[in-house]
């Protein structure tokens, strides 16, 4: 059974179809006996990090979380990938789950060419980090394939965990690992059969 982590943060329903048309069993929940009884979790989000983490830590769910992932692979999915970093700079400094080394900080910073729109939202290319292409969470996904994003702040600080990046004048941080921990920057259910198959993989691990 796959876990949804419901922490009121964002409409799970289009990720919740996603995986059952996978033939998975799905559960959208907050209760931890739900997370521990899981075989897989993930952890969407969309909106503002410190709402969002302020969100998740009220639930009580984070021991539990950080218990989890030592036993079952958990996929942190847009903001829910930013949560897994140690820090993000999103108007001010926020603690994140320290899951995956790194930080989270202001695209439109970063970007080598100022003319490009700040939100990144759209299609872009997975350009796969060389060595990575076998990681199990790229089965069936393979390099240049089309990923949907949306955001505006992206993972720094964190090449040694970088399954993959997209180029957006500079190479933003798209796929990370640590371990049983996995995220992606971009929406696999709104990646079409990419995202599908990317998902598939995941509820294979």
């Amino acid at each position: 059974m796959i876990a949804i982590v419901d922490y009121g943060v964002g409409n799970l329903f289009s990720l919740a179809s996603s995986v059952k048309s996978l033939g998975a069993e799905v559960l959208v929940t907050h209760e931890a006996k739900d997370l521990e009884a899981a075989t897989h979790i993930l952890l969407p989000g969309v909106g503002a990090f410190a709402d969002a983490a302020a969100k998740l830590t009220a639930t009580g769910l984070v021991p539990v979380l950080r218990a989890q992932t030592q036993q079952k692979p958990l996929l942190g999915i847009c903001l829910g990938m930013q949560l897994l970093f140690d820090t993000s700079y999103e108007y001010g400094v926020h603690k994140g789950l320290g899951l995956v080394p790194g930080e989270v900080c202001p695209l439109a910073d970063d970007l080598k060419d100022p003319s490009l729109k700040v939100p990144h939202i759209g299609w872009n290319a997975l350009d796969i980090t060389p060595g990575r292409e076998s990681d199990p969470l790229f089965k069936y996904v393979k390099n240049g394939e089309y990923v949907y994003y949306v955001h505006s702040y992206y993972a720094k600080n964190c090449a040694a965990n970088t399954l993959a990046t997209s180029e957006y004048s500079i190479p933003v941080t798209g796929a990370v690992r640590q371990g049983l921990v996995y995220g992606t920057q971009f929406h696999p259910e709104k990646s079409g059969d990419t995202g599908l198959r990317l998902l598939r993989a995941f509820a294979e691990l």
